[in-house]
C-alpha cells in the first residue's frame, strides 16, 4: 500500500513538473485539447505533442506562450464550434473557413475574444442566428461569415464594430431589414470605417437605408444583389464617390435611378438588372472607369440607345436585355476601344444597323436577337478576324422570332461587300492516295516515338553512371559542362549528411522561417559555427547550371552590409545555400516590437546608412551589377552590433553590359514595396530598388507596415506632410512614439525629404543609391555623428544635435488606390497575395 501511494505521488509530481515546463499557457492548452476532442480530422501534428507552442501544432501560432492565431482553413474539420474557443483570450486571428463539416450554431463565447481582429468562418455549414456577442469584438477589422446557413436578422450589435474594414454576410438565409440606428439601438450605419458590404444572396427585405451612405464613408464594394429589397435607390448613394463595385440586381427596387449616380467616378462594375426601375435611362457620361454595366429587365422609359455610351472608354460589356430601347444603334458603340460584348436582345431597336469602319478588334459578341433590325452594314475596312462573327450575326438576324406585319417585311440580313481573303483550292486527290499518305505518316510517327523512348532510356542510364563516377557531372546537360566543381571565392561545398546532422534532421524546432523558395533552418557546423541554411522545396528548384551560376555569383559578393554566403549543397536531389547566421533577426521584427530591441532615432539613421551602402555596392561595384528586386524590412537583418545586412537575393537580377539602363523582365517583388513604374512598364532599373528602399525609410519613421488596413504609407505621408509644422512636418500621428518623443531628432527634415525623393512616381526623379548614401552620410556628418560606428552606438556624445539645419517639406504628387493586402491573414475565398507575378 505504501509503495502504491509513493508511485501515485511521483505520477502527480511528474505531471506538475511537465505542466510548469510547458511553453504554452495552461488555459490555452486546455482550450485547444477540448477543441481537439470535439473536432474530427485535426492535423496529425496535434497528436504528436502535448504542447501546442513548443512543438508547433499545425495552424497554431503563439507569442510569449499565448496562442494568438488559429488558421485551419480547408482542413476537412468536422464538428461544432464550442464555448471552449472563448478561453483563447489572446487570440487575434481565427480562420476556420471552408470546412464543410463544421456545423451547428456558433458559440456565444466568441464574444470573449476581445483581442480578435480577424474572424473568418466562410464556406462552412454553420446555422442559427449570428450571435449578438460579436458586437463585443471591438478590435475586429475583418469579418467573413459568408456561404453558411445562418438565419434570422442581422444583429444591430455589429454597429459597435467601429474598426471593421470588411463585412461579408453573403450567401446565407438572413431575413428582415438592414438594421439602422435609432435613439436607443445602434445600427449598421455606425460602420463608418467599413469599405466592403457583402450582403448578397440572402433574403433581406425592406428598403436600402439612406443612412448607410454619407460623404464620411469610404465604401469600395456594395453588394446587395439577390435579396428581396424594395423601395427606391437612396439618393445619398451618390455621396460615396469611392465605390468601385455596385450590385443591386435581382431585387424589387422601384422608382428612378438617382441622377447623382454619375458621381461614382471610380466605379468599374454597375449592375441594376432584374428590378422594377423606371423613368429615363440614367446618364453615366462621367463614369470613365466603368467596364461592366447591366441595366436589363427594368421598366425604363422607351428611348433611343444614347450615344453617350460611346464616351465610356473603359467599357468592355454592355447588357440591356428585355427592355424598351428603340431607334437605331449609334455606330460609335462598336468602336469603343475596349468593348468586347454588346447584348441588347429583346428590345425594339429598329432601322438599319451600321457597324461602321472602325470596329473594335476585341469585339467578341453582338447579340441583337428579337429586335426589329432590317439591314446590317459593315464597312469594307474592318478587321478580317471578324469574318466568322459577322456570319454568325447575319444568321441570328435572319432567323429572328420577330414577325413584322404582313405589309411590312419580311426583314432580311443583306451584307455589304466584304474584303474576305480569297479561299485557295488545292489539287484534288483520290481516296487511295489520301489513305496511303495517312498510313505512311502514322508509321513514321510511331517509329519516331520509339526512337525517342529508346534515346531517353539510354540517356538516363548514362546520367546514372556519370553521377556515380563524377558527383558534379549533373551541373549541366552533357556536352555543355565538364562536370567540374563550381569556381567559388570564400564559399565551400557541404555534404547533405553534414547539413542534415547540423539541423537535427531539419527539425521544426530549428526552423527560422519560410518563403516561396523553401524553408530556412538554423544549423551548427562541425567547427561549432552557427549558420542559416536555405533549403529549396521541390517546386522551386533551379536547373543545375543555373544553380551553379548563382552560387558562383553570390560567392563573389562581399560587403559588410550584405549577408555573406558560406557555402552550398547540391546532392541527393537537394539544393541548399548556407549563409552566415544573423543573431538579431529582421528589421521588421524589431520595428514591430516582436524582439526586445528598441531602436532610437540615432540607431535608425545608422541602419538606413548601412542598408543603403549594401545596395549601392550591388548596383555599382558588383561585377556584373545586381538589382536586388525585393528590398523590404524583412530582408534587412541586424547582427549583434545592430549592423544592417541586406539579405535574400532569390529575386535578384544581373545587369549585363547590353542591358544597362533597364532590363525588360517579368514583374516580381512584394506589394507595398513594388516600384509602380516597374509594375506598369516591366522595365526594371536600379531605381526600382531605390523606390523600395524609400518605403523602408518610411518604416523607420513610422514603424508601420507599407499597407495597413487599406492605407498605403506613401500616400498617407504625402497627405499629412505640412512644411509649416516646424518639428515633425505634420506627421505626429504617423510617427513611431519612440521617434516622436525624441527631442530634436537628428536631421529629421533632410531624412524625410530624401525619403520622399526615393518614392517619386518617376524613376528619373529618384536619386541613385550612391547619392542616397552620400546624403545620409552628410546628415550624420553635419550633426557630428561617426558614420563608421555600429548601430549600437547611440550615446549623446556620438550624436550631436543639429542647430539651424534647413528643413524642407517634400512635395506630394501621387495617390495610392490599391486594396489592403496585409491588414489581415485570410486563407479563404479571397486571394490576398503579397507577391506580384503577372503571367
Amino acid at each position: 500500500m505504501e509503495i502504491f501511494i509513493v508511485l501515485l505521488f511521483l505520477v502527480f509530481l511528474w505531471a506538475e513538473i511537465h505542466l510548469i515546463s510547458s511553453l504554452t499557457n495552461p488555459q490555452d492548452v486546455a482550450a485547444l485539447r477540448s477543441l481537439k476532442d470535439i473536432w474530427k480530422n485535426t492535423p496529425p501534428s496535434w497528436d504528436r505533442s502535448d504542447d501546442p507552442c513548443e512543438a508547433p501544432w499545425e495552424g497554431v501560432t503563439c507569442s510569449k506562450s499565448r496562442v494568438t492565431s488559429l488558421g485551419l482553413s480547408t482542413m476537412g474539420l468536422k464538428g461544432k464550434l464550442s464555448g471552449d474557443i472563448g478561453e483563447l483570450t489572446e487570440l487575434r486571428s481565427l480562420d476556420l473557413s471552408f470546412n464543410k463539416g463544421l456545423m451547428g450554431s456558433i458559440s456565444l463565447e466568441l464574444g470573449k475574444l476581445s483581442q480578435l481582429n480577424t474572424l473568418i468562418l466562410a464556406g462552412c455549414s454553420f446555422s442559427g442566428n449570428i450571435p449578438d456577442t460579436l458586437g463585443n469584438l471591438t478590435e475586429l477589422s475583418f469579418l467573413a461569415l459568408n456561404s453558411n446557413n445562418f438565419t434570422g436578422k442581422i444583429p444591430p450589435s455589429l454597429g459597435k464594430l467601429s474598426k471593421l474594414y470588411w463585412l461579408d454576410l453573403a450567401d446565407n438565409q438572413l431575413t428582415g431589414p438592414i438594421p439602422v440606428s435609432t435613439s436607443t439601438t445602434p445600427g449598421l450605419d455606425l460602420l463608418l470605417k467599413a469599405k466592403h458590404f457583402h450582403f448578397n444572396k440572402n433574403q433581406l427585405s425592406g428598403s436600402i437605408p439612406s443612412k448607410l451612405f454619407s460623404s464620411d464613408m469610404a465604401l469600395i464594394h456594395i453588394l446587395f444583389d439577390g435579396n428581396d429589397l424594395s423601395g427606391s435607390i437612396p439618393s445619398t448613394i451618390g455621396l460615396v464617390n469611392t465605390v468601385e463595385v455596385l450590385r443591386l440586381d435581382r431585387n424589387f427596387l422601384t422608382g428612378e435611378v438617382p441622377s447623382n449616380l454619375n458621381n461614382l467616378i471610380r466605379i468599374n462594375e454597375l449592375n441594376l438588372a432584374h428590378n422594377n426601375l423606371s423613368g429615363p435611362l440614367p446618364d453615366l457620361t462621367s463614369l470613365v472607369s466603368l467596364n461592366y454595366v447591366d441595366l436589363s429587365n427594368n421598366s425604363f422609359d422607351p428611348s433611343e440607345v444614347p450615344i453617350w455610351f460611346s464616351t465610356l472608354q473603359s467599357l468592355t460589356t454592355l447588357v440591356m436585355e428585355f427592355g424598351s430601347l428603340e431607334g437605331p444603334l449609334p455606330s460609335e458603340l462598336f468602336s469603343i476601344p475596349q468593348i468586347q460584348q454588346v447584348k441588347l436582345r429583346n428590345n425594339a431597336v429598329n432601322k438599319t444597323l451600321d457597324m461602321g469602319d472602325s470596329i473594335c478588334p476585341q469585339l467578341q459578341l453582338v447579340d441583337l436577337q428579337d429586335n426589329q433590325i432590317s439591314r446590317v452594314t459593315v464597312g469594307s475596312q474592318y478587321n478580317n478576324t471578324l469574318m466568322s462573327e459577322v456570319q454568325r450575326i447575319g444568321f441570328a438576324l435572319s432567323n429572328q422570332t420577330y414577325k413584322p406585319p404582313h405589309d411590312f417585311g419580311p426583314y432580311y440580313f443583306i451584307a455589304s461587300p466584304y474584303a474576305f481573303p480569297n479561299s485557295h483550292r488545292g489539287a484534288s486527290f483520290s481516296r487511295g492516295i489520301i489513305i496511303g499518305i495517312a498510313t505512311g505518316s502514322i508509321c513514321l510517327i510511331l517509329c519516331l516515338i520509339g526512337l525517342g523512348v529508346y534515346a531517353i532510356l539510354q540517356k538516363k542510364r548514362a546520367e546514372k553512371a556519370i553521377g556515380i563516377s563524377r558527383p558534379f557531372a549533373s551541373w549541366a546537360p552533357s556536352g555543355k559542362d565538364s562536370g567540374g566543381a563550381p569556381q567559388l571565392k570564400g564559399a565551400r561545398w557541404f555534404s547533405y549528411d553534414e547539413l542534415k546532422k547540423g539541423t537535427n534532421n531539419f527539425s521544426g524546432s530549428n526552423e527560422l522561417g519560410f518563403g516561396g523558395y523553401g524553408k530556412v533552418y538554423k544549423g551548427v557546423l562541425r567547427d561549432g559555427k552557427i549558420v542559416a541554411i536555405k533549403r529549396a522545396q521541390q517546386g522551386s528548384m533551379q536547373g543545375g547550371l543555373e544553380f551553379k551560376n548563382e552560387i558562383e555569383l553570390l560567392s563573389r559578393v562581399h560587403h559588410k552590409n550584405l549577408v555573406g554566403l558560406v557555402g552550398f549543397c547540391f546532392e541527393q536531389g537537394e539544393q541548399m545555400l548556407v549563409y552566415e547566421f544573423i543573431t538579431n533577426g529582421s528589421l521588421r521584427e524589431t520595428l514591430s516590437g516582436r524582439s526586445d530591441i528598441q531602436l532610437d532615432w540615432k540607431r535608425r539613421l545608422r541602419i538606413a546608412l548601412g542598408s543603403a551602402r549594401g545596395l549601392a555596392y550591388l548596383h555599382e561595384l558588383a561585377n556584373p551589377p545586381i538589382i536586388h528586386r525585393d528590398v523590404k524590412s524583412t530582408n534587412i537583418l541586424l547582427d549583434e552590433n545592430l549592423t544592417a545586412k541586406v539579405a535574400d537575393f532569390g529575386l535578384s537580377k544581373l545587369v549585363s553590359d547590353s542591358e544597362k539602363g533597364h532590363v525588360s523582365t517579368q514583374v516580381k517583388g512584394t506589394l507595398g514595396y513594388l516600384d509602380p513604374e516597374y509594375y506598369m512598364t516591366q522595365q526594371l532599373t536600379e531605381k526600382s530598388d531605390v523606390y523600395s528602399f524609400g518605403v523602408v525609410m518610411l518604416e523607420l519613421i513610422t514603424s508601420k507596415q507599407p499597407i495597413e488596413k487599406g492605407k498605403y504609407i506613401v500616400r498617407e505621408v504625402r497627405t499629412l506632410s505640412n512644411n509649416r509644422e516646424e518639428e515633425y512636418y505634420g506627421l505626429n500621428e504617423l510617427m513611431d512614439p519612440v521617434v516622436r518623443n525624441t527631442a530634436n531628432p537628428i536631421g529629421f527634415g533632410r531624412f524625410l525629404e530624401l525619403t520622399m525623393q526615393c518614392v517619386e512616381e518617376s524613376a528619373a526623379n529618384r536619386p541613385t543609391m550612391s547619392e542616397v548614401v552620400k546624403a545620409l552620410e552628410t546628415i550624420l556628418h553635419n550633426d557630428g555623428l561617426n558614420t563608421n560606428s555600429t548601430s549600437t552606438s547611440s550615446s549623446a556624445n556620438d550624436f550631436g544635435v543639429s542647430k539651424g539645419a534647413a528643413m524642407r517639406h517634400p512635395y506630394i504628387d501621387t495617390t495610392f488606390t490599391k486594396n489592403d493586402n496585409n491588414a489581415f491573414d485570410y486563407s479563404g475565398g479571397y486571394t490576398l497575395a503579397t507577391k506580384v507575378e503577372p503571367k
